[in-house]
Order: C-alpha cells, then sequence, then structure tokens
C-alpha cells in the first residue's frame, strides 16, 4: 500500500510547525543535478520546494549543476560544476583540458558526452558524494531530486539518510522518443543518450524513501523501477498561489490557446495539438497558438513550415514566472497535450490562475485537474480539436471551468500542505538511522 502521509494539523504557511511539535529544524541537503526553472520543470519545483522546506525553519542547502536554479530567501546554493558540456561551443567536443584528467569524474563524463550518453546524473552524484563526505556533520537528511544516482547509495553508507524524489521513470521517455522515430540509426543514438537509465533502475530500489508526486507516477516507478510500493509516499506537487493567482487587470483573451512544451519531445505532444490546431483555423481563422518554449530546427519547425503555420505559431521563451503567470491570465484556454506527465506542473499553474484548462489522459493529468478541466485522449489531435472548440463556443463554460480550477489548485496543490508532509518523511528518514 502506498503511503500518503497527512501533513499536521494547524501548521500556518509563513510559522515554522517543528517548535509547535517539539522537534528541531532539520538540516536539510537538496539535490539537483540541473536545476534553471527556465530549461525544465523540474527546476521550477526545486526553487519553491526549497522555499516551503524553509518556511517551516527548516535550514535548506540546494546542491546544484549548472545551469543553476533560483534562489529563495533563506535558502542557501552550493554549486558542484560539471563540464557543462550542452552550454558549451561545438556541444562541449573540444572542452577537454589537461586538468580534467586528473579527475575520473571529469574524464568519465567528457568521453561519455563524446560517446552519446548523458552523463550529468552520473557524475554529479559523484560530485555531491564528495562534497556530503567532507560535510557529513553539516546535515541530517539529503532529498534528491531524481538524480538517481550511484553517488546516493555511497552518500547512505556515508550515514547520511536519503530520500528521493521521483517525477516520473524516464523509462516512458525513452519509450516515446524511441517510438517516434523510424530510423533505427536515430533510434541507436536514443539509447544510447538513455544509457543513464540503467543506473537509476539499479539505485531506485535500494533507497528506503520513495517520494512520488502522484498516484500515476508511483504505479509506473514500481513497474519500470522496481520499488517496493511499501517506502513510497505519495505527495502532489505545490504551486506558489502569490504568483499563480487571478490576475483581474489582464483582460483574458477571446482566441489564445497557449501551452507550456518541449518543441521536439515526443512526450509532451506538441504535435497533435499544431494538428488540431491546423483544423480549427478553418472554423476560427483569428485563432492563435502561444507556446511556451524555444522552436529549433527540427521535425517540429518542418510540420508548422509544411502546414504553412510558421507565422502563425508563437514560441516565447526565457520567461519569468511572473511573466508565465501572466501569459495564463491571457489565455482563452489552456492546454496540456501531454502523452505522458508524472504530474503535470504547467496544467497546475494555469488553474492556479483560474484558467480553463484541456488536458489529456497521459499519466497524471487527470489525476491533477480532476473534475476542474477537460481530459481527452492521448495522441488524438481531433479529439483535441473538438474539445478546444466545443470551449470556445461556450464562454460560460470556460469561466465555470476557471473558477472551479482555481478552487481545486487552492486545496490540492498547496506547498504549506506539501511541505508539512515532506517533513513527515524526512523525520522518518532521519529516526531509521539513529
Amino acid at each position: 500500500m502506498l503511503k500518503t502521509p497527512s501533513p499536521p494539523v494547524g501548521v500556518s504557511e509563513t510559522r515554522a510547525p517543528s517548535g509547535a511539535l517539539d522537534q528541531p529544524p532539520l538540516r536539510i541537503a537538496f539535490l539537483s543535478y540541473r536545476s534553471d526553472p527556465r530549461v525544465g520543470g523540474q527546476g521550477v519545483y526545486l526553487s519553491q520546494a526549497a522555499a516551503a522546506l524553509a518556511r517551516r525553519g527548516h535550514s535548506v542547502d540546494i546542491l546544484s549543476g549548472p545551469p543553476y536554479p533560483d534562489v529563495p530567501a533563506g535558502v542557501r546554493l552550493i554549486t558542484l560544476p560539471s563540464l557543462d558540456l550542452y552550454n558549451q561551443p561545438h556541444n562541449g567536443h573540444r572542452a577537454l583540458r589537461w586538468k580534467h584528467l586528473v579527475s575520473w569524474t571529469d574524464t568519465a563524463e567528457y568521453f561519455g558526452h563524446w560517446a552519446g550518453k548523458f552523463m550529468e546524473p552520473w557524475s554529479f552524484g559523484r560530485r555531491a558524494a564528495r562534497y556530503l563526505r567532507a560535510h557529513r556533520r553539516d546535515y541530517d537528511v539529503v532529498l534528491d531530486n531524481q538524480s538517481l544516482s550511484q553517488g546516493l547509495l555511497e552518500i547512505e553508507r556515508a550515514g547520511l539518510p536519503v530520500v528521493g524524489v521521483v517525477h516520473h521513470p524516464i523509462r516512458r521517455d525513452l519509450e516515446l522518443a524511441l517510438a517516434a522515430e523510424p530510423r533505427w540509426g536515430m533510434r541507436l543514438l536514443i539509447a544510447q543518450w538513455y544509457s543513464f537509465l540503467k543506473m537509476q533502475e539499479k539505485v531506485a530500489p535500494r533507497l528506503n524513501d520513495v517520494i512520488l508526486v502522484s498516484e500515476a507516477a508511483a504505479r509506473d516507478v514500481a513497474l519500470c523501477l522496481d520499488v517496493d510500493p511499501q517506502v513510497m509516499n505519495v505527495i502532489h506537487l505545490g504551486i506558489d498561489q502569490e504568483i499563480y493567482k487571478p490576475q483581474p487587470d489582464i483582460r483574458r483573451r477571446d482566441n489564445r490557446l497557449l501551452t507550456t512544451a518541449s518543441a521536439d519531445v515526443p512526450l509532451k505532444g506538441l504535435k497533435h495539438l499544431i494538428e488540431a490546431y491546423s483544423t480549427l483555423l478553418e472554423t476560427y481563422p483569428r485563432l492563435e497558438l502561444v507556446v511556451i518554449g524555444k522552436l529549433r530546427e527540427g521535425p517540429t519547425a518542418q510540420m508548422l513550415d509544411d502546414l504553412n503555420l510558421l507565422d502563425r505559431v508563437s514560441f516565447i521563451h526565457d520567461l519569468s514566472n511572473e511573466e508565465v503567470a501572466e501569459q495564463y491570465a491571457r489565455a482563452t484556454i489552456c492546454v496540456t497535450p501531454s502523452l505522458y506527465e508524472g504530474f503535470g506542473l504547467p496544467a497546475a499553474e494555469a488553474m492556479s490562475c483560474g484558467a480553463p484548462v484541456i488536458v489529456t489522459d497521459g499519466g497524471a493529468l487527470p489525476e491533477v485537474v480532476g473534475d476542474a478541466g477537460v481530459v481527452v485522449a492521448r495522441g488524438d489531435s481531433a479529439a483535441l480539436a473538438r474539445a478546444i472548440a466545443a470551449l470556445l463556443d461556450d464562454p460560460a463554460r470556460r469561466a465555470d471551468l476557471g473558477a472551479a480550477a482555481r478552487q481545486r489548485a487552492r486545496t490540492a496543490f498547496s506547498w504549506s500542505r506539501v511541505a508539512a508532509a515532506y517533513e513527515t518523511v524526512l523525520r522518518r528518514a532521519v529516526a531509521r538511522k539513529c
């Protein structure tokens, strides 16, 4: 049976409950191998989760590789530089220096990158383990943001309890990427890039405490990572509701679809929304599609060109949290067309802003929206177009869905509640080590 911790009763958002519970605050090392919120939802999660734990009175240090996170008030950043090969000219292939050869971690990261492997989870874990061995007495517990690296086992052997956070098993990404790629040579390269999964699938079953962000993610983690359900704790993500909230001073548009998607990641299902949009333009010629993400050369750009939509679909990126919230406030409908999500942070953020949402039945998305959104079959462009058209034609239903979405987000996605549940798991991990 999955364990879902209940937060202590009467805990407020700003007052730390540790004193009320007569327990000292925890000293938490929060690990994340890449953490910039502008390059992925896990960076958004990291900053908000760290801030929520700090508000409860705990000492939180983020240990991160580049790109680094936005560091909230009351939280300290410990940088663990990698070779940062994906941010180098020539894709990092000329980044090796003599000094790197004295470090097995640097050398392996470089040559693994040359071989087409994604090495950052493994190399970050080694650097984090080295740092924490030297600073063992500075922390009570380690919280890992889905590196699931070999280094976590070294950290536990050094005497620090480890709690792993898993948003979803990355094997789902691999399966969808392979299914979308017909060329056998590219399929081999994709499989090589995802070779770090072998490490994660060995490490995850050996952790004593694992936090999952949804029931759907928990089921898949049990299946793909062979994690014992007895060590799982399902805790939904929170939303920063000081930022993601209704903005009455911003007019919601009548003909704007908004989505957040990495353009050429099959898991995000953007191609199906573009197909739906192309169909909808025949009936709604003024309809806009805005994508929070970056368009690069690749299948999505080619598809837009083939459909004569390059000038109709807008891509915006490098937005602050506040700017993203403004986009949600302007949107007529927010769409999450993903084929799979372990949680679905953009959908929850849009709901918190009072936007009507349409999602697929991929992974945890129905669990996130509940009765406060429209759910269609994943990968079904025609069904997506029909659902969008129905809402475009019914302003009253859009208003009702937006109000229901806001109410659900306020109650279900409170960081105060999430942080209290995290604390329960973290203290249990510490007690087990004592």
